[in-house]
């Protein structure tokens, strides 16, 4: 049997509603309308969820979608999804998880669960010379840069306080004035220094173009990522992995990664010892330590 042919020339959910928007019925033009200005709600939506906020039945939802050329709103949907994807992944996952029937003690037991599971999968895939040359560049730099946005600005703050006593100049991007301070950092850094790049999803597009600005002036960059998909993994000159959640992003897995790699800078430093004894004893006025 041959295959249902399209009545549209395909393409893009937008496109597809351009071929044919003319022929459309006026509740059609509605939704479609809506789909165009709201593309990216829409492709959270149910078809529930989308007949109630465009005032249109089910049946009709289904309709439009056939009228687009797919076999029914399910595959429309899929269609919005999927440019969208890296984006719609945690609100997916919440909505798979919030379909499971569980208490609050099985949520949390769940997510645990996940996170020993990811956990043991990083450690699956660890590669020893991938580990000795990040810790390389680290250790070799002249100048840091820790560049994150969201969770994972924060994530990228304990990994500057982690490495500041064993690294010449560490900074962060956290608590600075936005990317543009940031690019102005940057563009001191040379060959010598080093840019660590932290990006999950939702990827930040302010780590990729700084990420991108620093590459195209020969800084080398370290990327913490969870997959070679990651818009930054192509820019890196190494890229470490570790797997998260789909619907929640686990910032206790990376910070799990980020530590690994900072005992080990600590372990390969020069006078490990006599540096934590130092440091121990400058803090001593602001660490308790019992009665005076």
């Amino acid at each position: 049997m041959s295959p249902k042919k399209s009545k549209t020339q395909g393409g893009s959910i937008n496109e597809r509603i351009g071929q044919i928007y003319s022929s459309l019925s006026k509740s059609h033009k509605i939704t479609a309308d809506y789909v165009v200005a709201n593309s990216f709600r829409a492709a959270t939506m149910s078809i529930d969820e989308l007949a109630d906020a465009v005032g249109i039945s089910n049946a009709t939802a289904n309709r439009f979608a056939r009228a687009l050329g797919f076999d029914g709103y399910p595959q429309f949907r899929a269609e919005l999804v999927s440019g969208f994807e890296t984006m719609l992944a945690p609100i997916e996952g919440l909505r798979s998880e919030i379909s499971i029937a569980s208490s609050s003690s099985e949520v949390i037991n769940r997510s645990l669960s996940d996170d020993i599971s990811n956990l043991e999968a990083t450690r699956r895939e660890y590669r020893l010379d991938l580990y000795d040359r990040a810790v390389k560049m680290i250790l070799e730099a002249e100048n840091i840069y820790i560049v994150g946005y969201g969770a994972s600005a924060y994530l990228g703050g304990i990994m500057c306080h982690a490495l500041t006593n064993y690294c010449n100049n560490v900074q962060a991007n956290i608590g600075t004035g936005g990317p543009a301070q940031v690019a102005r950092a940057l563009y001191k850094f040379t060959e010598r220094d080093l840019v660590i790049a932290i990006s999950f999803p939702r990827y930040s597009s302010d780590v990729v173009t700084l990420a991108g600005q620093a590459k195209r002036r020969g800084v080398p960059i370290l990327a913490l990522t969870d997959r070679p998909g990651s818009p930054i993994a192509n820019i890196s000159d190494l890229t470490l992995y570790t797997p998260t959640k789909p619907q929640f992003n686990s910032e206790g897995i990376v910070l799990c990664l980020i530590e690994a790699i900072c005992a080990a800078v600590a372990h390969q430093s020069e006078s490990p010892v006599d540096i934590a004894a130092e440091t121990t004893e400058l803090m001593l006025p602001w660490l308790h330590h019992g009665k005076k």
